[in-house]
């Protein structure tokens, strides 16, 4: 099967999923910077999940374009994938309007994890269709990233029963690991048409 359509289909849903995200910002109630100062918890954490997306986008579109064709497991791993990304408006929202307590904190920090978790499911899909010496697995190498991330998801569920804010920190930080730009798959592509 050609990959264009999943392409197609998981850009649409990841710009649905950012929009469903703003649209469930509201407006400081009052007109101040003291109003402005009140969301201002609200706004970063739209900031987060926004920057989750966007790596996710990223990522899948660089795994993409390494992939021949796809199969109906990858088409059912992509679609868990967007499953897990779906509920960030629902996480997201559920924290905010809770002032980031524990439960609603740690809902998103399983979140996170499940989206990674699905994350790799795809790539290993997309990896059993064209074979580990394909484009895509000898573009990913060791993947030390992708491995890492869902252990800090994990110590990031730890900090947040000790305190959400801690929590978020760690969550936070996967996010900023994960804006380095990783340049393997980059390099890779670049080699090959050189």
């Amino acid at each position: 099967m050609n990959k264009n359509r999943l392409e197609a289909f998981s850009d649409g849903v990841l710009a649905i999923i950012i929009t469903i995200m703003v649209l469930e910002m509201h407006a400081p109630e009052e007109p101040t910077w003291h109003g402005l100062w009140q969301v201002l918890p609200v706004f970063l954490s739209y900031l987060l999940s926004f920057l989750y997306v966007g790596i996710y986008w990223n990522n899948h579109h660089h795994m993409l374009h390494l992939a021949g064709k796809v199969n109906g497991a990858v088409l059912w791993a992509n679609l868990h994938l967007l499953f897990w990304l779906s509920l960030f408006p629902f996480s997201t929202r559920w924290m905010q309007d809770t002032g980031f307590v524990q439960v609603p904190v740690l809902a998103y920090g399983f979140n996170l994890l499940l989206a990674a978790v699905a994350f790799y499911l795809l790539q290993s899909a997309l990896i059993r269709r064209q074979g580990r010496d394909g484009h895509l697995g000898r573009a990913l190498g060791r993947d030390w990233k992708g491995k890492l991330s869902p252990l800090f998801y994990l110590l990031g569920l730890a900090a947040t029963l000790v305190h959400p804010w801690l929590g978020l920190g760690v969550y936070a930080g996967v996010a900023l690991m994960w804006l380095v730009p990783n340049r393997r798959i980059e390099d890779y592509v670049a080699h090959l048409h050189s």
